[in-house]
This record gives structure tokens, sequence and C-alpha cells, in this order.
């Protein structure tokens, strides 16, 4: 049995919560009131405690800004109707953040200690919660390598934060992609799956030459040949060809995303056929010329269900339709209805944090 963690609380002198309005919520863009933060040293955890949000001493020569040992996770917190807060699937998000941890040679959060701290966080700034249906409070655990070193090497010190910012909705209209088939974001083999800084600042390029050609985000496609779709920008990829509802498989390329499980579960609940198959860019095109991609779709923490209205490849462009009755939707609304306590949880995706 894991021994209880104490996580001391030093509360803010100046709570910032005034400055806000929570109708008009820039994505990631004001952090809440308070920060968790924790050291790793000499083997151990040490001194896990919530503090005023503000700067972190980081020396030039820190691991972290030369060999990128750095991992983060992407979660939400929800006001339920109740008054109470969830957030939301911390057993899946932690699982994730554990195995993306492993791969960078990090040393793991004990569970405990990452439940505690998450708890921690949102009972000091609960108010930062929106109460609006499409906010949430957005909540950002990491680790960084700390260790004060130029020699390559796994470093030996670590700072687990964790900070939280409230957001509204990430895309506000529906997106229009570009198949990426000269750059790839992630190898076979590589750390794809993992959530490493890495990984997106790879992206960026690429992203922002789709986005000078009038695009809003890249749909990857495998590294080897280009052929086959693994996942878009801030996101992984779902369509529905006719009734069937196909997304790429898991491989060491495709973060396994939380919201993407979830879509592929409650589709399982309703009776709708799924596939996690392999869908090639000629398979996808001579859908969309025929009409049989019903919906196309992203799914993330972050973007919650994004429709895609246009698909790019190579020089040609193919609209998608997005209706208001689209399966999308229903599992958009679904999901909002578990998270703010209106439906049964019968997966047990709610750890709910009890405000008094």
């Amino acid at each position: 049995m894991q021994s209880t963690i104490t996580v001391k609380v030093e509360k803010t002198k100046q709570s910032h919560l005034g400055d806000i309005d929570f109708k008009q919520l820039e994505f990631g863009k004001t952090p809440a009131d308070h920060m968790f933060i924790s050291e790793y040293q000499q083997g151990e955890w040490h001194n896990p405690r919530i503090q005023p949000y503000g700067n972190i001493i980081f020396t030039p020569f820190s691991l972290a800004l030369h060999y990128g040992q750095t991992v983060f996770e992407g979660m939400k917190a929800f006001r339920m109707d109740d008054g109470n807060i969830s957030i939301f699937r911390l057993d899946k998000h932690y699982e994730r953040f554990s195995k993306s941890l492993e791969r960078m040679c990090m040393p793991l959060v004990p569970r405990n200690l990452f439940e505690e701290a998450m708890a921690a966080v949102v009972e000091v700034d609960y108010a930062w919660v929106p109460e609006d249906e499409n906010s949430s409070l957005y909540m950002r655990p990491f680790m960084v390598a700390s260790e004060s070193r130029l020699g390559v090497k796994v470093s030996e010190e670590y700072l687990f934060l964790i900070v939280s910012s409230p957001v509204g909705s990430y895309y506000s209209k529906p997106l229009k992609v570009k198949v990426e088939t000269e750059f790839v974001r992630a190898a076979e083999g590589g750390v794809g799956f993992a959530k490493c800084g890495g990984n997106y600042g790879s992206a960026f390029y690429p992203t922002k030459m789709a986005k000078e050609q009038g695009f809003d985000q890249v749909l990857w496609t495998d590294s080897r040949k280009n052929e086959y779709l693994e996942e878009s920008g801030t996101m992984n990829v779902v369509f529905f060809f006719d009734e069937v509802l196909v997304t790429p498989p898991l491989s060491t390329s495709i973060l396994d995303g939380v919201t993407r499980d979830s879509i592929i579960t409650l589709a399982k609940d309703m009776g709708i056929a799924t596939e996690q198959r392999d869908i090639s860019i000629v398979e996808l095109e001579q859908r969309l010329k025929e009409g049989s991609v019903k919906e196309a779709f992203g799914a993330g923490t972050a973007a919650v269900v994004a429709p895609i209205d246009l698909i790019g490849i190579g020089d040609r462009r193919y609209n998608v339709p997005v209706k208001e009755d689209a399966k999308m939707f229903t599992f958009k609304k679904l999901l909002s209805d578990i998270r703010h306590g209106r439906t049964a949880d019968k997966h047990g995706w709610n750890h709910v944090v009890k405000i008094n």
C-alpha cells in the first residue's frame, strides 16, 4: 500500500481571478493562481508543494535545455452540476505519462503523488474552473531534466510541476487539413507515442508551411513510404466511412489519445461498428471522390472533437460534410454530460474532487 502524500500549500497573497473574462478565454494564455512543484534528487521525490504561480530557477546548464528530456500531459478538470470538480480520465493520463517518462529515461512519479498533486491543484484553484458548458480548467503536468551539466547523459535530477489555465474551445470553426507526404512527425521505433517536447517542435515547420497554403493543420503519414495516415497536429484523426467509425491503429509513432479511446468506447456502447486499421491515402481519396466519407474529425484533450470540412491531397481539395446531427457531435455531448455528472459514468472516467 502506498503511503499518503502530504502536499504543503502556500496560497497567493494576491489572486488574479478577478482579472479574468471567462467569456473570452484564449487557450493556454492565462495561468491560474497556483502551481504544484516537487524535486527529484538522489533517487527520491522531495518537498511536494503548492505555491503561487511564478518563475522557476533553471540554470543554462540544465540538461532539458540541451538534450530534450521533457515530458508532459494535457488534462482537463470540469465543474460538475453538483459543484464538485471532475478530473477526466486521470488514470489513463497517468498511464500515458508514465509510458512517456519511461521512454525518455525519466523517473516515474508515484501514482499516489500524481493523484494527490492533481487534486491539490484543483482544490486550491477550484474557483478557476469555468462554469460554461464548453470551457474547462486545462491542467498541464510536466517534467523536465534539471541537472546542471553539459555532457550528454541521462539526468539524475528533475522537476515535476503542474500548472493550469481556464480555457474555452481550442478550435472555433471546422478545420482544413493537408495530407503531408514530404515531412514526417515520427517513425516506428521512435518517440511518436510519447508526449515529449521534441515531437511538437519538429512539427512546427511543416505546419507553418501548410498554414501558408491555406490549411489549419497537417494530417501526418507514415515515415517509410508516406502511404498511410497516422494523426493530425494536435489530435488523433477519426472518420466515418459510411456508418463505420474508422481510425488508424496505435503504434510507436502514434499517440494513444485519451479522447480517441473514449470515443471508441462510446461508439461500441452505442452499437456503432468500429475499426482500428490502416487507412491509405489511396483509400481516403477514393472514398472522398465517391462520397463515402460521411464525417472526418480530430479527437484530442484540447480540441475534444474538431470537425474537418476540407482535406487536401496533393494539389486536390476535397470537401467533407459537417452536419448538425453528425455522430461526432453526439460523442461530444455525451462526453460533456459524463464530465459534468449529468449521465452515468459507467466506465469510471471521472476522478471527482469534493469541494466543500
